[in-house]
């Protein structure tokens, strides 16, 4: 960890010196002399430790520190002053101050106080990893149900869990569960007390793919930081990482992840050095990679090192009977959650659960369950707490099929394409990761098809 350190000084001397000191020390340093660009000079440097003066000629010190705490909170603050004021001392202090030095600096009592600022700072990385790891939920196998479709699935999972590093493959429809069973994978693993690392592939625009991954040098590129970033795999060193919606990523990314499968190795970008990792690597998708390679979209030797166990998280249609089960648990979540009693899910609406179409699977169940339990205003969830599901669309699920009329006089295709994005829109109240899923899509493709066709959506909340 190579320290940010920025110093906020009017006086020209004392900010060169103390870069020229500091910079020798292994410090990147760099300097504002206008009290009053203090804030957006944090803002666009990112330090991890600030050196404040509190009597700049254009703003107070003190007024900083307060924007400071409310804004950037997590950056120690080192107030300077040339004034021996201890009421001053006292009160920056308060306001939430690492420490209080005088000028003319003693260089000696600088360096104790940044190496004590270094250590706060690396003890709270560790603090909030450790804490990550213990906040997890810890999930049991009566969390997933007791249908015989997701026993055979459970019994599968546990016996490849026990494997240290064999990467395994899951496949599903969107909101079956696929990040739940990976995290669980890792639970169970000889990895647990190690970090989880979930990454969305999606969701991850193409060309920060491989600085989200594997990290990169400062100012390796244009928008780059001006500081090493960590990539997703070094940070799940000795850990689990997950690579969600997996079939989106694009072909040099497949290379480069392919390599890092077999030989555990990569560079970050821009980087000279060969960084070694240790991670197990989980993937997740709700595409047919079989088929994605036979049509070209995905790297086939990629899939077969994926594919070293392949897991299919079944639907919510195939364990109907887990149904009850999944619904109690998210409410008895959620009820803990807004602070409310609930003694338990009427028949009525059990029933009504259990018959109702879940094209969103578990997601869609567990946003069902938050709406209703938030909204609830006695002791037992009923049918009628469920009203806002579509539960018309339940009923003609297995008998309706997509009829399009065309018109003598023809149509063109982008009108048919807009129309049908804006209908599937309303009828997903403006989710487009919802609308996505009715329409086949990723929601990164929905997106593109939307700015070309001119559609602008807000969500609509009832």
């Amino acid at each position: 960890m190579i320290p940010k350190l920025l110093i906020v000084d009017d006086d020209n001397l004392v900010c060169l010196s103390l870069k020229k000191v500091l910079t020798k020390l292994g410090y990147e340093v760099d300097i504002c002399m206008d009290g009053g660009k203090a804030l957006e000079m944090v803002e666009l440097y990112n330090p991890d430790i600030v050196l404040l003066d509190i009597y700049l000629s254009t703003v107070n010190g003190l007024d900083i520190l307060k924007e400071l705490q409310e804004k950037y909170f997590h950056i120690p603050v080192i107030m300077i002053t040339a004034y021996s004021d201890v009421k001053i001392a006292v009160e920056a202090m308060k306001l939430g101050a690492f420490d209080f030095l005088l000028k003319p600096i003693d260089i000696e009592q600088l360096k104790i106080v940044l190496n004590k600022c270094v250590n706060h700072l690396k003890l709270k990385i560790e603090v909030e990893n450790l804490h990550s790891i213990l906040s997890e939920e810890k999930l049991t196998r009566e969390y997933f149900g007791k249908s015989k479709v997701i026993v055979r699935v459970l019994n599968v999972v546990e016996k490849l869990s026990q494997s240290e590093d064999t990467t395994i493959l899951l496949e599903g429809d969107s909101g079956s569960g696929k990040e739940v069973f990976a995290k669980y994978i890792h639970q169970i693993s000889p990895r647990s007390e190690k970090v989880f690392i979930p990454i969305n592939c999606a969701a991850i625009p193409k060309e920060l793919a491989e600085s989200e991954l594997f990290g990169h040098e400062k100012g390796a590129f244009t928008g780059a930081s001006n500081k090493t970033k960590m990539g997703k795999f070094e940070l799940a060193n000795g850990g689990t990482i997950l690579l969600d919606e997996i079939g989106e990523l694009t072909f040099d990314i497949q290379v480069k992840l392919l390599r890092v499968l077999q030989e555990k190795k990569f560079y970050r970008v821009g980087g000279e050095r060969e960084i070694a990792v240790n991670v197990r690597v989980l993937a997740a998708t709700n595409k047919n990679l079989e088929e994605e390679v036979k049509k070209g979209n995905f790297r086939e030797d990629l899939y077969y090192r994926l594919n070293v166990a392949k897991v299919t998280i079944p639907s919510l249609k195939e364990r109907k009977s887990d149904i009850p089960v999944l619904a109690y648990s998210f409410m008895q979540n959620y009820a803990g959650k807004f602070g409310k009693r609930i003694r338990g899910i009427g028949d009525d609406a059990l029933e009504l659960l259990k018959n109702y179409s879940w094209r969103g699977n578990i997601r869609e169940l567990k946003n069902a369950m938050e709406r209703a339990v938030l909204m609830l205003d006695t002791d037992e969830l009923k049918a009628q707490h469920f009203n806002f599901l579509n539960t018309s669309r339940s009923a003609s699920d297995n008998n309706t099929q997509f009829n399009l009329k065309i018109p003598p006089e023809g149509v063109k295709i982008d009108l048919v394409l807009k129309t049908l994005i804006l209908k599937t829109l309303d009828i997903t109240k403006g989710n487009q990761v919802q609308a996505a899923k009715v329409l086949g899509l990723s929601r990164s493709k929905l997106r593109y098809r939307m700015e070309q066709l001119g559609i602008e959506v807000t969500r609509i909340i009832h």
